[in-house]
């Protein structure tokens, strides 16, 4: 019966080829005129609702943007839903970028400001010390006046109108009343109380009499030198991260939303939804679309070498470190001063603020109150006014004690304020060409394509030879 039906075999092998063919032509027909993998690429990017996208292409499609000739799988309702979709995506994109950045600048004015308030808390209890250690009979009262210095230095190094100069010399207005009783004239102690006159009179006369020589100025010189450097750098760092909350208001107008529909979105009409842009075509879209954030690249440039700038005037050899860790070197050669020149100063406040002594007025001059060494009280009267140098015999000694303080805090603190500089300023060389390179930026990796074809914005084509240098930025 079988070879009735097919006498030869050839014969009935060549039906069953053709049959197959015809099958295969079929499927493949179908599949060429189906809209699957486009309502895929739909849903899966979100882009709209899926009624939106017909089973089969149309042939008599009105479309504004992606016109081409043939059967289409868009709609004009799918062409408004890719425009939206682009612009949420370029703006997820652009902001991702400058999420980096701000990421960058704000995480690195809260590490600035945390090692400032640990050099100021170091500072803060290296004076302590000395006070406690060396001058215990300040420690206690001089307590709250070291709180309020390095309180108002606190609150300048964070932008507040606070002066460091006038800081520094309340501090010491403050501390005189105190080591003119107990160091220079003990005598008079019992009759000084808090907010006496003679107390309010001595603050008042203090930088006339100028009881502790040169160190209040040049310790007022040196923090607001170093300082002002930190308090700049930390105020420009807050104005970049404001800069950089702009771009997150960056609005792409009608044509750049049509340039941008074109080159990702058109190619789903024609079902064609794996095909990426080609390079050159993308960074001319992106261009044209930034063209207004491009703008910022040359103030953006002034703005990076300007935090350069203060960033090595802060962290430099006269760095905002060590002027903090010299203040209790300057404090501790101030007091000194005072008890060398005790004589001089006490017949000064006597005849202007009326306080009586009890010491003869060719009495020795005060022996320095420490604990580490002690001075005779035999050592010879200066003759000299306060501003003339000091005996060479008392120079020796205030060598000797200043030898003995560290000027840097322990080896233990990982973290310097050099080293966070340094990782600070090499992250911010390359964050310079920053909004230049946005649209490199935008355009590489998985946006465009690097295969031998690619998307042109109007059909296939062999994918050009470009080479472009592309902007790479660390992933903070």
């Amino acid at each position: 019966m079988s070879r009735g039906m097919c006498p030869r075999v050839n014969s009935c092998g060549s039906v069953w080829i053709l049959s197959a063919l015809i099958f295969a032509v079929n499927v493949i027909d179908v599949d060429a005129y189906s809209c699957h993998e486009v309502r895929t690429a739909f849903q899966l990017r979100q882009v709209g609702p899926l009624h939106r996208v017909p089973e089969t292409p149309g042939t008599d499609v009105d479309l504004l943007i992606c016109k081409h000739q043939g059967p289409s799988c868009c709609t004009r309702k799918m062409e408004e839903s890719y425009q939206f979709a682009v612009k949420r995506e370029t703006l997820h994109n652009i902001h991702s970028y400058s999420y980096e950045l701000e990421h960058l600048i704000s995480g690195h004015s809260d590490a600035f400001q945390d090692m400032f308030q640990y050099l100021l808390s170091f500072s803060q209890g290296h004076l302590s010390s000395l006070l406690e250690g060396t001058y215990p009979s300040l420690s206690r009262q001089t307590l709250p006046h070291v709180n309020q210095l390095f309180s108002s230095l606190s609150l300048y190094l964070r932008g507040a109108n606070v002066s460091v100069e006038a800081a520094v010399q309340q501090f010491y207005n403050n501390l005189f009343p105190l080591v003119y009783t107990r160091l220079i004239n003990p005598s008079i102690e019992g009759s000084m109380t808090a907010g006496s006159e003679m107390g309010d009179c001595l603050r008042m006369i203090r930088q006339d009499v100028n009881p502790f020589g040169p160190h209040p100025a040049v310790m007022a010189q040196e923090l607001a030198g170093a300082l002002g450097a930190g308090r700049q750098l930390g105020l420009a760092l807050e104005e970049g991260v404001e800069v950089m909350n702009a771009t997150e208001h960056i609005i792409l107008s009608k044509e750049c939303t049509k340039g941008l529909v074109k080159m990702v979105y058109c190619s789903h009409c024609r079902g064609l939804t794996l095909i990426k842009p080609c390079v050159g075509y993308c960074l001319n879209v992106m261009r044209g679309c930034l063209a207004s954030v491009s703008e910022l690249d040359q103030p953006w440039r002034r703005y990076t070498s300007l935090l350069e700038q203060l960033t090595h005037a802060m962290a430099g050899h006269h760095s905002l470190e060590l002027a903090l860790l010299e203040v209790r070197g300057r404090v501790h050669k101030a007091l000194l001063y005072a008890q060398l020149h005790g004589p001089i100063i006490a017949a000064t406040v006597d005849k202007v603020c009326g306080l009586t002594t009890v010491e003869p007025a060719g009495m020795q001059p005060t022996s320095p109150e420490v604990t580490t060494s002690t001075v005779t009280s035999s050592s010879p009267l200066p003759s000299a006014a306060p501003s003339q140098p000091l005996p060479e015999q008392w120079q020796r000694q205030l060598s000797h004690l200043m030898s003995s303080f560290p000027l840097k805090p322990s080896k233990n603190n990982k973290h310097s304020l050099r080293t966070l500089s340094r990782e600070f300023l090499m992250y911010l060389q390359r964050y310079k060409s920053f909004f230049a390179a946005l649209p490199e930026m935008l355009c590489e990796g998985e946006n465009v394509v690097d295969d031998s074809t690619c998307w042109s914005g109007d059909d296939v084509v062999e994918s050009p030879e470009l080479r472009l240098e592309i902007f790479h930025f660390p992933k903070i």
